[in-house]
Formats: C-alpha cells, sequence, structure tokens
C-alpha cells in the first residue's frame, strides 16, 4: 500500500490574484511559505529540495507574513464561498448516540430529496415492489421541487445500452431525451465493470456459515490451525489413538486488524491488545480429537473425490499414498516437509519491464485506474483491502475488489496478520472475483494496521510471514505476490536475508519499498539496497523496486544499474503526474499544457459518475475523490517552468504563477481552489460544503499516515 501523507506544507499558489503577466525578481527569490531570500542559483535551491523555477514566474513575496489559513494542513475544512465567514470561530460537533444517528439517517432518507430508486428510474411509483413499506421517498413531485439543477454537460450513461440506471434523479436528466436521437454506436454497460459482491455470500459470511474447504485442508496440513499460542499440540499416544493436548486459553474474538470503508477510512471497534495471540471468534474451528484410522490426508482425500476437484493439486495425489499406519502422518511440522506440500503449476504474471501503478489508498480508486490506464499503465492493482472485513461481508470493503473491463492485467491486494486470515480470504476471492494476482501487503506502516500485527508489523516476524506466504500459496491457484519495506527499524535491513527464502515460500514476486516504517517518507527510497537484494535473489523470484520513481530517467537509472530488476512500481508519482507512464513509454518529459491537464480530470471526472453514479450522491462521492487527488497534482511544476528538468518528488514548489490562470490555479496548495475546479467539471458545490483532506499529501518531511 501507498498511502503517501508527508508533512510540512509547500508554498504554494493561490489564485486571490490573476496578473497577465509573469512578475519579475531580478534580486531575490521565494522559498518556505513565500518568505523573501537572497538570491540563490538553481543548483542552490536543488541542493535545499526547493524546485527551481524561473525567475520570471515565481510570485513576489507577501507583503506581510502570512497567517497561514489557507494552509492545506492547518485548515480543519474549507468552505464555499456562501458560508466562508463561518470559519472564523470552531464548530463544536455535538456528540450524537447511535440511536439518533440511525433515526436521523432514517428520516433523512424520507426526505423527498431521497426518492426510491426504482421510482426515479421509471418515473412511476407503482414501479417499487416495496411499496408504502419502502424506506425511500415516493413523491415525486416534492422530488421534483427540490432536486438540485442539472449539471452542465450530458449524462455519462448516454454511450451505453438501455436508459441511465438513475432516471430522473441523475444530475444530468435533461440530456436523457437525446439519448434516442443519438447515433453512436451503444456499448454494454454490463461489461465494464467485474467483481460485484455476491449477495449470497455476504449473509453466509454475516452468519459465519462459510465453508472454506480449501483454507482448512492446507492449515491442517501445515500445522497451522489457529495462532501460535492456541496451536494444537501432541501429548501422548494411547490405545492407537492421537490425543491432543487442549489449548491452555480460550478462543477470544480479535475481529478487528484494520478497516477501511468505500472512501477508505480506516476503522477499528474495541479490541484485544496486539500482544496476545488469540485466535478470530468467526474464523475458529472447533478442536476435535484426530482418530487414527482418519488422517488429516485422509480426510483430504475424500473431500477432494466427494467435491470432484483438487484441493492440493498434484501434491494431494501423491499424498493420498500416505502409509495409513503412521500416526505422524496426522500433523506436518517438519518445516523442510511443509516446503514440499505447494510446488504447484500456476499461472505465472511476467511484470518484466511492465508499468505497474501501485495499490493506493483512498486516491487509488477504478475511476483514476481507468485514467492511469488510458495514459500507459501496464498493471494495476486495488486498494488494500482487511481481510478480516472481507471475512465479515463488508460491502464497503469488497467494493474495494471491483474491477473494470479496461484492467487487463488487475490484482488485489489484501493485508492480515495470521495464516488462517489471510488463507480464507484469498480463498474466498479466488471463488468470487475475476484477478490475475493477490499482493499480500507486507509493509503497510500505518499504526492502526500495525498494531493489529498485520503491514509492517510481520516484517519483525519471519516465521509468521513465512506461514501466511506458503499458506496462501498452497490454498489457490492464483499466482501470490508480496510488497515489503526494507525493515520495520531504521537502519536494521533485513529483507536480503529473507529474499532466498520468500521464493521457497510460494510468492512469485516480491515488490521491495526502499524505506523502512520507520523512517516513513524521511528520506528518498534507498535503491542501492534493493539492488542488492537483487542480486540475492533465486531467478525464480521476480524482485520489483519501489520509491521515487517521477521519470523516465529515474525509471531508465534504475533498470540500468539493475538489470535483473524486473521492473518498478510506481505510486505517489502516478498521482502527482498520471502521464509519467506516457513519458516513460515514449522516453520524453512531457510539458503538459493546463488545457491537457484538464481533460484527464474530466476523464476521471466522467469515469466516477459512472462508478459511483450520477445521481447527486454520485456526484458529491465523485467530487470527493477528486479533491483529494488534487490534493496530490498541486505538487507538479510544469517542465517550462523548470531551471533544471526533470523535477524530483521531493522538491518544494515556491509559490509561483503559472503560464496561464488555469495552470496557476492548478499550482494551489489551497482546498478552496480544489473545490474551485471540481465546480469547473462537477457544478456549484452543495450549501455548507466543507473538505479537508485525508492525507497531508502537499508536505514532504514525515508521514502521518502511511
Amino acid at each position: 500500500m501507498e498511502n503517501e501523507t508527508l508533512t510540512d506544507s509547500s508554498p504554494a499558489a493561490t489564485t486571490t490574484e490573476h496578473p497577465e503577466a509573469p512578475v519579475q525578481q531580478p534580486s531575490s527569490n521565494t522559498d518556505d511559505g513565500g518568505v523573501s531570500q537572497p538570491f540563490r542559483t538553481p543548483e542552490e535551491l536543488v541542493a535545499k529540495a526547493i524546485a527551481p523555477v524561473k525567475r520570471e514566474y515565481l510570485r513576489p513575496p507577501p507583503s506581510r507574513p502570512s497567517n497561514n489559513n489557507d494552509s492545506n494542513n492547518s485548515t480543519v475544512g474549507v468552505e464555499n464561498d456562501d458560508a466562508a465567514e463561518a470559519k472564523s470561530a470552531p464548530i463544536l460537533k455535538e456528540k450524537k448516540s447511535k440511536r439518533q444517528i440511525k433515526r436521523e439517517r432514517r428520516q433523512e432518507q424520507k426526505s423527498p430529496l431521497h426518492i426510491c430508486p426504482e421510482v426515479a428510474k421509471t418515473g412511476k411509483v407503482s414501479a417499487c415492489p416495496y411499496s408504502d413499506k419502502c424506506r425511500f421517498s415516493h413523491d415525486l413531485e416534492a422530488f421534483k421541487a427540490e432536486k438540485p439543477a442539472d449539471i452542465e454537460g450530458s449524462c455519462p450513461f448516454l454511450v451505453y445500452e438501455g436508459p441511465c440506471p438513475y432516471g430522473l434523479a441523475c444530475r444530468f436528466a435533461g440530456t436523457h431525451e437525446d439519448d434516442v436521437s443519438t447515433q453512436t454506436e451503444k456499448i454494454s454497460r454490463k461489461s465494464s465493470e467485474l467483481n460485484f459482491f455476491n449477495k449470497d455470500t455476504q449473509k453466509l459470511l454475516w452468519k459465519n456459515k462459510m465453508k472454506f474447504p480449501k483454507a482448512e485442508a492446507t492449515l491442517k496440513l501445515l500445522g497451522l490451525k489457529g495462532h501460535p499460542k492456541d496451536k494444537i499440540l501432541v501429548d501422548k499416544e494411547e490405545n492407537g489413538e492421537v490425543v491432543l493436548k487442549e489449548p491452555a486459553t480460550d478462543t477470544k474474538t480479535d475481529s478487528n486488524e484494520a478497516a477501511s470503508d468505500c472512501s477508505n477510512k480506516v476503522e477499528i471497534t474495541p479490541s484485544i491488545s496486539p500482544e496476545d495471540d488469540v485466535v478470530e471468534n468467526n474464523l475458529a474451528d472447533d478442536i476435535r480429537p484426530l482418530k487414527k484410522a482418519k488422517s488429516s490426508i485422509d480426510e483430504i482425500c475424500s473431500s477432494q473425490a466427494s467435491n470432484g476437484s483438487s484441493v492440493q493439486g498434484e501434491v494431494l495425489d501423491s499424498n493420498c499414498d500416505v502409509n495409513k499406519s503412521d500416526p505422524t502422518a496426522d500433523m506436518v511440522t517438519d518445516s523442510d516437509k511443509s516446503l514440499k506440500l505447494h510446488p504447484r503449476e500456476k499461472k505465472l504474471i511476467d511484470f518484466r519491464d511492465k508499468l505497474y501503478l501501485a495499490p493506493l489508498t483512498t486516491v487509488g480508486n477504478l475511476p483514476f485506474r481507468r485514467v492511469c490506464k488510458v495514459l500507459g499503465a501496464d498493471v494495476t492493482s486495488g486498494e488494500m483491502a482487511m481481510c478480516t472485513n472481507l471475512l465479515q461481508g463488508q460491502a464497503s470493503e469488497w467494493a474495494l475488489l471491483r474491477r473494470h473491463s479496461s484492467e487487463n492485467l488487475f490484482g488485489v491486494q489484501i493485508c492480515g496478520a495470521y495464516p488462517d486470515t489471510v488463507t480464507k480470504t484469498v480463498e474466498l476471492i479466488e471463488q468470487e472475483c475475476s484477478v490475475d494476482f493477490i499482493d499480500i501487503n507486507m509493509g503497510c506502516p500505518i499504526d492502526i494496521v500495525v498494531n493489529k500485527g498485520a503491514g509492517s508489523a510481520l516484517l519483525t516476524k519471519p516465521m509468521r510471514m513465512k506461514s501466511v506466504v506458503e499458506a496462501a500459496s498452497a490454498t489457490v491457484d492464483i499466482p501470490i505476490t508480496i510488497k515489503v519495506r526494507t525493515a520495520y527499524f531504521e537502519g536494521k535491513n533485513r529483507i536480503d536475508s529473507l529474499i532466498a527464502d520468500i521464493g521457497n515460500w510460494g510468492a512469485t514476486a516480491v515488490t521491495i519499498h526502499g524505506r523502512s516504517r520507520q523512517q516513513r517518507y524521511s528520506k528518498l527510497a534507498d535503491w542501492d539496497y534493493i539492488y542488492q537484494c537483487v542480486q540475492r535473489a533465486p531467478k525464480s523470484l521476480q524482485v520489483l523496486g519501489n520509491g521515487d520513481v517521477f521519470s523516465y530517467l529515474d525509471w531508465n537509472k534504475h533498470k540500468t544499474d539493475s538489470p535483473e530488476l524486473s521492473t518498478c512500481m510506481i505510486a505517489r508519482g502516478a498521482l502527482i503526474k498520471p502521464w509519467i507512464f506516457t513519458e516513460i513509454k515514449e522516453q520524453r518529459h512531457w510539458d503538459i499544457t493546463s488545457g491537457e491537464r484538464l481533460d484527464i480530470l474530466k476523464d476521471y471526472a466522467r469515469f466516477g459518475l459512472e462508478h459511483w453514479g450520477s445521481d447527486s450522491k454520485g456526484v458529491e462521492t465523485t467530487r470527493h475523490f477528486l479533491l483529494e487527488w488534487l490534493s496530490y497534482t498541486c505538487r507538479y511544476v510544469p517542465v517550462g517552468l523548470l531551471e533544471i528538468i526533470p523535477q524530483r518528488i521531493n522538491w518544494r514548489p515556491p509559490s509561483y504563477y503559472g503560464r496561464d490562470d488555469l495552470e496557476t490555479l492548478m499550482a494551489s496548495d489551497s482546498a478552496a481552489d480544489w473545490i474551485r475546479i471540481s465546480e469547473m467539471l462537477l457544478g456549484k458545490v452543495p450549501a455548507g460544503f466543507s473538505f479537508a483532506p485525508k492525507h497531508k499529501s502537499n508536505a514532504y518531511d514525515r508521514a502521518e499516515n502511511g
């Protein structure tokens, strides 16, 4: 996962003035918030990690020190013009009970603006199958009277077969009448998105009735039933029966590794401390004595015959001939033997020289990935999803696994702390989703994830890393990849000592982010260490590098310095300038114009409306994620404005004017200006609208989150 969140805000342009010509500053330049400094050469600015913008585009220093009210990092929320005066005093939010929140939500659903989807789609009250019991409003006239004005533009669903699925609720409803006269060839809407969550599966997960035969068989073969402290131990053998020693403690509940909803907000409910190795209540199985007459191998072979499918592939065919009189055949305790359980034939993915868009929290949603595919990305991956939330059937978490038909090489990234959780998750994903590979995140630095033993915390427990990868790889035919950091603690790198074993565990590829968990983004990525790991990796294991790739020159350098490196994963570079994929493929620095950048934002808005909906809720959801993305794009400095190219990812832009008003607006780090850009694409924001970026993305020194 790449949560690009850095602090210490950069000085950026605001749009309070738009001069007709750049301002000349022959004797000084600005840095660190527009403070006037003695003139520095471009080389001196680069040494201080300040973007060397040409002098004629620099803004003059302010006449008095700024109070930083417009700063992204000090603003709780930025309101629209109609309510700007409200930000002068702090607003204390009233704490509401869950019952009150639920009551208000129901009342809101009954308001005229929350029209029943079926009624809105057909325009007929009789179309709703729930009639008076429906929780939404059926008052068409009241809805039409209160509905916000249509947004300028055309409905994004006009190019698809069939009517707009949002009907009267669509914010472009006025253009629906043009649908009949449109002569363009229609596209099938059904084929555009994949991996919708099956409702029957969701109900089974809710009721804890979902069966995981492959995962159970694998965990039993590898001796990984339960967590370490609850591991079943062979105590003694009496009368031909293997008697198992019961765990010393009762099973407890730890169902909250971490979560992220549809807006990717991580949520945690009260749980046991991470020091307690416990079994999740909804994933634990009853512990029963195993008879000698029917070993675990027998059970697997019999289930293989009854199900008509192989649980362990070719391995089970040989295991079925195991001498069943041997009582030790029930348990697999030798780690060397467990390695022989999954040398399986799998579909291998060749990542070599492919442009890989990293899994990106919050901003790496399906519309953004579609934009990157248009601009040249080869491999895409969904946002990181927590295993526990997937196994609980959370629809918001399953939405992170959604795939667009244009993503021809697509993977999903999951995060879990224990082999049983991860193994059941990968089996479920293989059963329910269409994916080309599954990536296990072992590098996420977020505290709320690490404190549950997942993400970077696994770097401190290599044996658990091994168990997770072994079990997941042996359970599914889908290739398993992992993503790691150099280490947990700064200065204590350890991946080089594990890289030779990772391939033996069953992983087909490993991505190494060249930073430790403790370091976050305080320094540039350590590519020399990545090269060292590449040299130690077996030839069967593909190694990918990650960190600070921001131009085609960066890409070329890493590939030249380490020819064995399969490819480079691109994260923040794609957030700041998604056309980096085009630059790499065309081997050029693209001096992209503000108009071309706006066209990319228009594509994102259209993709967002198709994904989240063209009704009011879908429009505002699209606006929210667009604003999150704009909090990164403001860091880009156009090629034509730089004294030295290419721009480095750690450079802080000074306050400068663009070559036109739109370019100046796009350079602003003020959330108020991001809102103005969103209004150009999605219409005016609602009354009382406010926005504060989830990640401090226009900052550079350290990471708040991820």
